[in-house]
């Protein structure tokens, strides 16, 4: 047979020379619920009953020892499937061959206090009661438990100085991967870590924002709550609360129901064990708290002890990780024939045998499910405890040196140490396909199925598979669900909504409501041209430059480029009075051409009437040049055009004064000043004043010409195409030769205003100045104050208005003598000497 070292405590050194190690036994000794010996011996904790009843603590008698009831089938089969499993390897031949595993199997009673004593009894032995000696030596190679992740880590911290192994077939605390504290701990199952970041995923996936959560106040529900609650925030999910109980705690379970009556979340992460689950259902039943979307962990979204006739009332629909259902071959016959015939304690003959100081009585509770499998496909433990003992035994396998034919070494010593360094190196595959090995943290890889509660055509509650989590395949194939198979909370197929607020649509952004989590937003339209073209969008952007936002902010679209065009109203009107004044002045050159021989049209130089008349027409139709999309070619064209044509105009009215004074000058006696001022000279004067307009307008096109250019500074919505001045200096030289020809043409004609003749043209040609300077002095602050296309349209009017003045105010009174009053287009009346009808 192997033979142990010692454990890691030692006792020898506390004993005198020669002497042995003493003990007194001060209590009752705790037997095992089922046992079995061997050559190597593996010990086991389960919950096979669930209800712990104290004895007398009055401490006038020695205490007796607690007493259990109520089955727990899930505990009671994870112990049958331990003794099939060392069955199964006890008839091998080519694991252990020659080796015979035995074992001890203690009720925890689901309580610590009973896992506690148990896990002392596991640790001294049977041989402690019945010997006078101990030699600080553990009799086991290695325990299978617990099922809790509490009493899962008190057991590992008991067991942890003596090194014993401890292989967990359903604790998945992920506080367990801490291999400092819990060196020689290993598990059949993934760690929560895995399941805490699965839910988060699930909710992230279905897109709720605004979620609930209650976890058992123990070190599974603490643990695995931390992990989710850490998750949650990095994906960006709010929890509304986060409540925590214990199954001894009914004032904190009735605050847990008082806050989910008043939340408005409508999913809840349940981080609770089966034992606690169950009193959460008992009050959420009684209170009648129904359509709550429950997302349950493994530990109870396929316990069976949950379904209840009012269970699906509030638990339908409910979605959760479960342990993976595994199909161990033969134990479905094994729990109902040969488990009673050669493992139950009432099946021995020596039924009072002080080794064991059986009572049959007290497995009364377990003979009735002698004939009862039916729950034996649903079992998802089973599987792992079938490969943790499996795991001990290709351990020991190992450590034994064992050969198919040879058998094994049996007296090898063996130290517990070794077994957990060879815990560390198992890799095998079980006869159901699944490959066993530990990672670094002792634990298995996550591997889930995720089960939607649904009902069956019959009524009866069945969990079904919806999907799966398998964290060993890549990233994005790891999670899978069928959504369209999904059963929700009262028996609805829409999944449910469960947010803080509505989400923002296309053209709004999210904006944090004060004091509350970042999930609570009031939705903010956007800004004139900014946009937001998804859904929940943090912030809005900036269209870029020559682009705005639409009405729904959620597009940008290019901006409405401005100009004066010759489609529209105001296009249209400035067009017609342009071409009607050139049509008017073109009349009036008729009129002029047919009446050129009489004295009131060879008046004060006709050649200059008819350079007038010219000059304005060409006035009219520049300001054509200031209507349409504005181009290189248009932007100097217009102000070189009205600049050039409107000094021909000024020149003509300002030669036509000139000769008005000069004519008057002439008849004082001596006076020669028309040799001076004739014809030529006239001619000559026009020229050069237009020329020297000319000369500016080149010097500005050659310097810095006017361009097209597009302004987005004025209208943030609109791109007005303008043509900019490109030298404003150039410009105010026009401007200001024009005015100042102008000003001395005013001038020139006030003087003459007071010279005596019937039809003295210096008063008209006065009155046509002022109208000019008076126009476009004001035409100043309007052109700086209009925006966009009025700016062109105020230069425009400028243009024809200045231009129907001098037109009106030069040409009309001779058109009224023309067509109107003949009889004063002679000689005589245009000199004043007709006599007055009076004499």
């Amino acid at each position: 047979m192997a033979k142990r070292g010692k454990a890691g405590g030692e006792t020898d050194e506390t004993k005198r020379p020669g002497e042995k190690a003493k003990h007194r036994e001060l209590g009752s000794p705790k037997y095992p619920l089922i046992s079995k010996d061997g050559d190597v011996t593996i010990g086991a904790l389960f919950p096979i009953r669930s209800i712990e009843t104290l004895p007398s603590f009055e401490f006038t008698q020695k205490p007796q020892l607690l007493s259990c009831s109520s089955v727990n089938l899930r505990g009671f089969r994870v112990a049958q499937t331990m003794i099939f499993a060392i069955d199964e390897i006890n008839n091998s031949k080519s694991l252990l061959p020659n080796i015979s595993i035995g074992y001890r199997i203690y009720d925890t009673c689901g309580s610590r206090l009973t896992s506690m004593s148990a896990t002392m009894a596991l640790m001294n032995g049977q041989e402690f009661a019945a010997e006078d000696t101990c030699d600080g030596q553990s009799p086991l190679y290695a325990i299978i438990g617990e099922t809790e992740s509490s009493a899962t880590v008190i057991l590992s911290r008991t067991t942890g100085p003596f090194k014993i192994p401890v292989v967990s077939p359903s604790a998945t605390c992920e506080c367990l991967s801490n291999r400092k504290n819990y060196p020689s701990f290993f598990r059949t199952i993934a760690s929560d870590y895995h399941q805490s970041r699965a839910l988060a995923y699930i909710i992230k996936h279905f897109g709720w924002s605004w979620v609930g959560a209650v976890n058992s106040d123990n070190d599974y529900g603490n643990n695995g709550m931390a992990v989710f609650l850490n998750t949650a925030q990095e994906e960006g999910i709010c929890v509304e609360y986060s409540e925590k109980f214990y199954r001894t705690e009914p004032e904190k379970l009735r605050k847990v129901v008082e806050t989910i009556k008043k939340s408005t979340a409508k999913v809840i992460i349940v981080f609770l064990t089966s034992f606690e689950m169950e009193n959460l259902l008992e009050q959420l039943s009684t209170e009648n708290i129904t359509g709550l979307q429950m997302i349950g962990v493994e530990a109870w979204i396929t316990a069976k002890s949950l379904i209840g006739p009012n269970s699906f009332r509030v638990l339908g629909g409910s979605l959760g990780f479960a342990v993976r259902k595994i199909d161990i071959e033969g134990f479905a016959d094994y729990v109902i024939k040969s488990f009673w015939e050669t493992a139950f304690p009432c099946s021995q003959r020596e039924r009072n045998s002080p080794q064991y100081a059986l009572s049959c009585s007290i497995y009364q509770d377990l003979l009735m499910l002698k004939n009862y499998n039916e729950d034996v496909p649903e079992q998802r433990y089973s599987g792992n405890v079938y490969k943790a003992v499996y795991a001990v035994a290709h351990s020991l396998h190992s450590l034994l040196k064992c050969k198919e034919k040879k058998g094994c070494e049996k007296d090898l010593k063996i130290e517990l140490q070794q077994v957990v360094e060879a815990l560390k190196r198992v890799n095998f595959t079980v006869k159901m396909g699944d490959r066993v090995w530990f990672d670094s943290t002792g634990a298995t890889v996550a591997q889930y199925e995720v089960v939607n509660w649904q009902k069956d055509s019959d009524g009866s509650i069945q969990f079904t598979p919806v999907g799966y989590y398998d964290a060993s395949l890549p990233p994005d194939q790891r999670f899978v669900l069928k959504t369209e198979n999904i059963i929700w909370t009262g028996g609805q197929l829409e999944k449910p909504r469960s947010v803080c607020s509505e989400s923002c649509p296309p053209g709004t952004r999210k904006a944090a409501q004060k004091g509350r989590p970042v999930c609570c937003y009031d939705c903010i339209p956007c800004a004139e041209g900014e946009i937001s073209n998804e859904t929940d969008s943090n912030n809005c952007k900036q269209c870029p430059g020559e682009y705005w936002s639409n009405a729904e902010k959620n597009k940008c679209v290019l901006k409405v480029v401005e100009f004066l065009s010759f489609t529209e109203v105001m296009g249209i009107v400035l067009v017609f009075f342009s071409l009607f004044g050139a049509g008017l002045t073109a009349l009036v050159a008729i009129l002029f051409y047919s009446k050129k021989d009489t004295p009131i049209v060879k008046a004060n130089n006709s050649e200059l009437s008819f350079l007038l008349l010219f000059s304005l027409t060409l006035c009219f139709l520049c300001s054509l040049t200031f209507i349409g999309r504005p181009t290189e070619w248009s932007c100097m064209l217009r102000h070189t055009a009205f600049g050039i044509t409107f000094v021909l105009c000024i020149s003509c009215v300002l030669g036509k004064t000139i000769v008005v004074l000069m004519a008057f000058k002439a008849t004082l006696p001596g006076s020669n000043v028309m040799k001076w001022f004739g014809p030529a000279q006239q001619r000559l004067s026009v020229l050069a004043f237009t020329l020297i307009q000319v000369l500016i307008c080149v010097l500005w096109l050659t310097i810095s010409p006017p361009f097209p250019h597009k302004n987005m500074k004025y209208y943030k919505e609109n791109i007005i195409l303008e043509c900019s001045l490109g030298s404003t200096i150039g410009f105010s030289a026009v401007l200001g030769y024009i005015g100042l020809l102008a000003v001395l043409c005013f001038i020139l004609a006030f003087l003459a205003r007071t010279l005596p003749d019937n039809f003295n043209e210096a008063k008209f040609i006065t009155f046509s100045m002022l109208i000019f300077c008076a126009v476009w002095i004001t035409f100043i602050p309007s052109y700086v104050s209009s925006p966009g296309k009025f700016t062109v349209a105020v230069e425009i009017f400028a243009i024809l208005a200045s231009s129907f003045g001098l037109l009106f105010c030069i040409f009309a009174p001779k058109c009224f003598i023309i067509l109107l009053k003949p009889e004063q287009n002679t000689k005589q009346h245009m000199m004043g000497k007709v006599p007055s009808k009076s004499n």
